[in-house]
């Protein structure tokens, strides 16, 4: 099933963004983010082993396994054949843009400023990650640059935290957030990452 970038951005009001380091544990926190209503999985291409945890979440049932911090087309056709359903980035080049939208796969390419925005858009691409977001200016800095492009709609990722979610939810411009405090650091506690799943696919989303 091919989705668009908007059918991931629907998926849930959080992805998870996840740095895994052992393959074995992609199985249990894949199904720990499911069973908790987080079913969109940003795998960040950080760690040796990414492309396999990829194929492991990719076999739970309800995941919607994506690849995060793609940084070429080299990365992306590695992430394409793991079996990613997305692909984000933390920028966006013209190479990788080029590549991303021939490929057809659902594409958030980060960006920062409103020159980022007019570079995407000149490609076709009216979704992006906002990154890093607290560090680029905060909520005041995204809602500065939706006012004049009406039609852009993002996913801040980048120093978002559970108690600051929901105001960045509350924008109308926000259609999702990337968060990494889903799974913490250490070892894998399947009880605990559904909990923060639960709570964070609780969140409200404004009706865009």
């Amino acid at each position: 099933m091919t989705r668009t970038v908007d059918d991931i951005m629907a998926l849930a009001p959080v992805i998870p963004v996840l740095v895994i380091d052992r393959v074995e544990d992609a199985e249990p926190v894949a199904r720990a983010l499911v069973a908790g209503g987080l079913p969109a999985l940003e795998v960040t291409m950080r760690t040796p082993v990414a492309l396999d945890v990829m194929r492991e979440m990719a076999k739970v049932p309800g995941a919607v396994v994506g690849a995060g911090t793609v940084l070429n087309p080299r990365q992306l056709d590695q992430a394409l054949e793991a079996g990613a359903q997305f692909i984000v980035s933390p920028g966006l080049s013209e190479p990788l843009g080029k590549a991303a939208i021939a490929s057809g796969i659902a594409f958030l390419p980060g960006i920062a400023t409103a020159g980022d925005i007019m570079r995407g858009m000149d490609m076709g691409l009216e979704r992006f990650k906002f990154f890093p977001a607290e560090t680029s200016g905060g909520l005041p800095a995204l809602k500065a640059l939706a006012a004049p492009f009406h039609t852009v709609r993002f996913c801040p990722t980048g120093g978002i935290r559970p108690e600051t979610a929901a105001t960045w939810l509350a924008e109308p411009a926000v259609k999702c957030v990337g968060g990494s405090w889903i799974v913490p650091k250490g070892p894998v506690d399947p009880a605990k990452i559904e909990e923060l799943a639960r709570v964070a696919a609780s969140l409200a989303r404004p009706k865009t």
